[in-house]
């Protein structure tokens, strides 16, 4: 039966390793959103970095932003559900891994952007104007998505040490190439939301079709009643996908979506 719903992360997943959306990957985009089936990103880019592609956006409007904790009403230049991470859990979290693991440094992203502290090293340009200062005074409200940096600690080592200290209090996942946990509020994940968003459509999770390259799309792939690993994804998600599509760099999603869908 053909799905109903198109559920896709953007990087390393539909965006090309230049961080372009190609021609043809938009043209069928297009087409699969005028058979009535709408393509939903669902990613851990903050709000800022999503507005890169919401171009290719269907009539439908709305994207799951920072690994569910925002999905983004796009035609109405506003938010549709935020999930976001309470201030005195969060410090209190951030107290508790810095103890555990010294070196940590933390930042936080929220509507408004991104707050980092001074010792915080981003990877990326950070916007001009945004907050720099200790954890303590950054975290002073409700929070869409909390990071965490440690520039000596392989990936896989912090986020396991991490996920002791925090033991499911909050969510911790990860999508980066360097050692930089994405923590969310309890419960959120992309799946969670996606979920909520599909409820809202009467969409079951049987008829979606999902895509993705790294850890924070497992919930998700585990979720959706058919899911696709990138040909060069992280391993689990290559183990946990039911199936694997070529690369990104090779339009992998457009190709499955075509042949899925008859274009």
């Amino acid at each position: 039966m053909r799905p109903k719903l198109v559920a896709t992360d953007l990087d390393g997943t539909l965006v090309r390793s230049d961080g372009s959306v190609s021609p043809y990957t938009a043209d069928v985009l297009a087409k699969v959103e005028a058979l009535g089936v709408p393509v939903v990103f669902v990613t851990g880019r903050p709000l800022r970095w999503t507005e890169e592609v919401f171009e290719h956006v269907g009539s439908h409007g709305l994207a799951v932003v920072s690994n569910g904790a925002l999905v983004w009403d796009v035609a109405r230049h506003r938010p549709h559900l935020e999930r976001p991470i309470e201030p005195a859990l969060g410090l209190e979290m951030c107290t508790l891994l810095r103890e555990a693991l010294p070196g940590t440094v933390f930042a936080v992203e929220t509507l408004d952007g991104i707050g980092l502290e001074p010792e915080f090293l981003e990877r990326h340009r950070v916007p001009e104007g945004a907050r720099r200062a200790p954890i303590a005074e950054l975290f002073d409200e409700p929070a869409l998505k909390l990071l965490a940096r440690h520039e000596e600690l392989a990936p896989q080592e912090f986020w396991d040490a991490a996920e002791q200290v925090v033991l499911g209090r909050l969510v911790i996942t990860w999508s980066s190439s360097t050692s930089l946990l994405e923590i969310s509020a309890p419960g959120v994940t992309k799946a969670s939301t996606l979920a909520l968003l599909c409820a809202d459509l009467g969409v079951d999770a049987a008829d979606v079709i999902a895509f993705g390259d790294m850890p924070n799309d497992l919930p998700m792939l585990s979720w959706a009643g058919t899911s696709y690993a990138m040909a060069d994804a992280h391993p689990t998600v290559t183990q946990a996908a039911s199936h694997v599509a070529p690369g990104h760099d090779e339009d992998g999603v457009a190709q499955v979506l075509a042949g899925v869908f008859g274009l």
